[in-house]
């Protein structure tokens, strides 16, 4: 028996949505570009600094955000952040990405950390950490303990996202899939270009920036990499006019704005010279969409003892301590969850190594393992003064 209606016409459905409905629907409409990938808060693309624990801080994006750039500043004369620069500069050339650089010649790219090697002995003779000492790790700070492995980060697809690098080699030219362009000079002025004092090498190199960037097709990524702003031997006195780096930095947010899918920025900024209490310095923080702070610590030579690692641990002592000020595209829709708040960003220390780079991790006292270790050795009796005990 049948359930079909009389008097009802039975059509066949038409070409065009039998087409259709054949046809897969295409649920990501393009691919990303190498060195990019979706950030878990709200999906928006994100590239890699080049230091993973540093990618982990930025409000759980997992990366630095397109469209935004980061600022670095640094206490004292160390140049922890430069290293931060030139991880910064070769993870894009690694990734076939276009770098710009401020200030410094295109020879800067023999400069650039070379790819690690993966160890895989080390990886398999590691012993496992005992439950016990799982149990001791607070459970906001087991994200960051991956970011001291050294081990690469991965993409959904399976190409490398963050890689790893040694600062004890150079990186060779057949690992750079990308270029390095350097910008026009911000040098100080010379007698002989005297007659060119009057033009600003800001205005010089965003439009330098502006001509790139219009001449390149809408899948290619850059970086700005602004070493050292302002500093004295790499910037003439015209450029530490406020009016003159507020208004570069208003034309790069702009810029940052205008090709959000395409560009990020690193700047780094001496605060000996330029001290954050200064009104100039707290509007470039203003115009950057993240800050950080790197203070160095005191060299203690009586730290680094032998005796130090003899029970197999390979913890790197503190050489400094980090304090994020702000952070990109931390909005209304949250960001980063327990390992952004306040109470985390107090304790941050970063240390680093050639094999490893600069890692950033919580910042703990030392255990008191020596003393523990003699009081267990101790007798149950002791002398003192000629006196038993």
């Amino acid at each position: 028996m049948s359930f079909t209606k009389r008097h009802t016409v039975l059509s066949t459905p038409r070409a065009g949505h039998a087409a259709a409905q054949a046809r897969p629907e295409k649920q990501f409409p393009h691919q990303l570009a190498p060195g990019l990938r979706p950030s878990p808060v709200d999906g928006r693309a994100t590239t890699s600094t080049g230091t993973a624990s540093l990618d982990q801080l930025l409000a759980g994006h997992g990366g630095l955000p397109m469209g935004t750039c980061l600022m670095v500043e640094e206490q004292g004369t160390t140049d922890f952040s430069g290293v931060l620069l030139r991880y910064y500069a070769a993870e894009g050339l690694v990734q076939g990405h276009q770098v710009h650089v401020v200030g410094f010649p295109p020879d800067w790219k023999y400069q650039l950390p070379a790819l690690a090697v993966p160890d895989t002995k080390s990886k398999s003779t590691q012993p496992a950490a005992p439950p016990e000492e799982k149990m001791k790790i607070a459970w906001r700070y087991e994200a960051l303990r991956n970011a001291d492995t050294g081990v690469a980060a991965v993409r959904g697809d399976g190409s490398i996202f963050c890689h790893s690098f040694d600062l004890s080699k150079r990186l060779s030219s057949s690992s750079c899939k990308g270029s390095l362009f350097s910008t026009p000079t911000t040098g100080p002025q010379t007698l002989n270009s005297a007659a060119n004092s009057t033009t600003s090498p800001f205005k010089a190199i965003i439009k330098h920036l502006r001509t790139m960037l219009g001449a390149s097709p809408p899948t290619e990524i850059h970086r700005v990499v602004v070493p050292n702003l302002l500093h004295p031997s790499m910037y003439s006195s015209m450029c530490s006019q406020p009016a003159e780096v507020l208004q570069f930095l208003h034309a790069l947010r702009a810029l940052l704005r205008q090709y959000s899918s395409q560009l990020t920025a690193l700047i780094t900024l001496p605060t000996s010279l330029f001290p954050r209490r200064s009104g100039s310095v707290r509007w470039m923080e203003l115009l950057c969409d993240g800050v950080v702070e790197l203070i160095p610590l005191p060299a203690n030579p009586a730290a680094a003892e032998p005796s130090a690692k003899k029970d197999g641990r390979n913890d790197e002592q503190p050489q400094g301590l980090l304090r994020i000020h702000s952070l990109p595209v931390y909005h209304e829709k949250g960001g980063g969850g327990a390992e952004t708040s306040s109470e985390f960003r107090e304790n941050l220390s970063f240390s680093l190594s050639a094999s490893k780079g600069l890692v950033i991790k919580p910042y703990s006292l030392p255990p008191m393992l020596a003393e523990d270790d003699q009081k267990e050795k101790s007798p149950a009796s002791t002398i003192k003064d000629g006196i038993d005990f």
